[in-house]
């Protein structure tokens, strides 16, 4: 499933097409995807101008001129194509290729650029894990999808105090604290694994451990602030990364994941500068972790 900075390049690739666009239509092929779609969705959208083109944990948020928003969940294979008269464009990149096989385009919306362009914005998804709903802006944080989100990771906000404010208390592993989204929305299980390699902490330590008795932050809970930030970041920049071969909007790719330091690297040796141990994988919870026994702690 695609994590943060992967729908965060997709938004930054769809931005050009869809932001000033006026909706003409929407084909809707299907009722429905994971959810069905919204009722009267392309009477809802069309003619509608698209004002912003955002983002949440791992929603895409299209914004419109009346007051609504169209909410976008890629599921674990949906992916958007951006086409006009001289190009396909998939705006991402992945590590599992995207489809372009049209028996599998489920909705296409029909706009106008800003500049005046014909285009169509083409959501693909073969599995049909994704899902779309309609809402009103002022009513957003209170959707049953975005309701109890917790803190972006990408921005200075989360920092030792904010972190250790989700970490005070809990008995759970590291590894589990990190991967609820009511306390860190959008953060995935490839980044908690980078972020936990790059701050030294083993994902099986005792989330509390990170809080002093006065709830202040650790040494340890300032280092793992700061790992979760500047992975995010570095993933963001670079295109994404749990998906391969997903095309930003000017046709280049970026791979992230040549930058893995644990992810995906059982039984290879940590890149760590003077370790010398080698990278394991456990469960937790039913998701691999990837991590280093000798120099995270």
């Amino acid at each position: 499933m695609p994590e943060l900075p992967e729908v965060e390049t997709v938004r930054r690739g769809l931005q050009p097409a869809m932001e000033g666009a006026r909706i003409v239509s929407v084909e809707t092929r299907r009722p429905d995807l994971r959810f069905p779609l919204p009722e009267k969705m392309g009477e809802t959208l069309a003619g509608r101008r698209i004002e912003a083109l955002g983002r949440r944990a791992k929603y895409l948020l299209v914004e419109l001129d009346n007051g609504m928003v169209l909410g976008c969940h890629l599921g674990m294979s949906g992916s958007f194509r951006v086409e006009d008269e001289d190009a396909a464009e998939t705006p991402g990149v992945f590590h599992h290729e995207r489809s372009k096989d049209s028996a599998h385009d489920h909705v296409v919306f029909h706009v106008v650029s800003a500049d005046d362009r014909v285009r169509r914005i083409v959501y693909n998804d073969p599995r049909r894990f994704g899902f779309m709903f309609l809402t009103r802006r002022t009513e957003l944080d209170d959707n049953p999808f975005l309701k109890g989100l917790g803190l972006e990771p990408t921005g200075n906000a989360l920092d030792g105090a904010a972190l250790a404010g989700m970490l005070a208390g809990r008995k759970t592993s590291l590894k589990a604290a990190l991967l609820d989204q009511k306390a860190i929305a959008g953060l995935g299980n490839i980044y908690v694994c980078e972020a936990l390699w790059r701050a030294g902490l083993s994902p099986k330590r005792m989330a509390g451990t990170l809080v002093r008795r006065d709830g202040t932050p650790t040494e340890r809970c300032t280092r793992l602030a700061e790992a979760i930030r500047t992975v995010i970041a570095d993933a963001i920049a670079a295109g994404g990364s749990s998906l391969r071969d997903y095309m930003h909007a000017d046709g280049t790719l970026g791979y992230f994941q040549h930058s893995f330091r644990v992810y995906d690297r059982e039984g290879e040796p940590c890149l760590r500068s003077g370790c010398s141990g080698t990278i394991r994988r456990i469960v937790q919870s039913g998701r691999s972790t990837f991590y280093c026994p000798a120099c995270q702690k």
